[in-house]
């Protein structure tokens, strides 16, 4: 099943992730696709806002992983540098834990991730505006689709 909503800017597109953050409750799997640009990572930081986060989030493009903590922690990783590689971080420690990890470009890692997981794909409308697919895989995520609204 796909939930689809459209967003007309970046005060729609941060109470979205903030409705998000506030129904999660700890070891959940998010993933994030969209082009380069479609946010991403402002998605994430707006999440991060509202789980009580106040370091500065942004893309761990180099790092791979960084790591938060608020009121859950958050694993916020950007794999797109392992397109090619086998290399393994540990994902069931980071995956199957008390933790929320969002995590971006996640098709590159997709033998790696969880069968039940929410899986969004943001693509641009327009100048500010963006259409978010949710594509929630399991009954807990399927829930908490239903719960935000969509």
């Amino acid at each position: 099943m796909e939930y689809t909503i459209k967003v007309a800017g970046l005060p729609e597109t941060e109470r979205l992730a903030q409705r998000l953050a506030s129904l999660l409750k700890g070891g959940e799997v998010i993933t994030l696709e969209g082009d380069l640009g479609a946010g991403k990572t402002t998605f994430t930081q707006s999440l991060a806002k509202e789980l009580g986060i106040r370091r500065t989030v942004n893309s761990p493009t180099f790092t791979i992983l960084k790591q938060y903590e608020g009121r859950l922690p958050l694993n916020h990783l950007d794999v797109y540098r392992l397109a090619d590689s086998d290399e393994d971080l540990g994902w069931d420690e980071l995956f199957y834990g008390d933790a929320v990890s969002v995590i971006e470009w996640a098709r590159y890692i997709s033998e790696e991730l969880p069968e039940e997981r929410l899986d969004i794909e943001i693509r641009r409308s327009g100048d500010d505006g963006r259409i978010f697919c949710f594509r929630p895989s399991g009954s807990r995520y399927e829930a908490l689709v239903k719960e935000i609204g969509l």
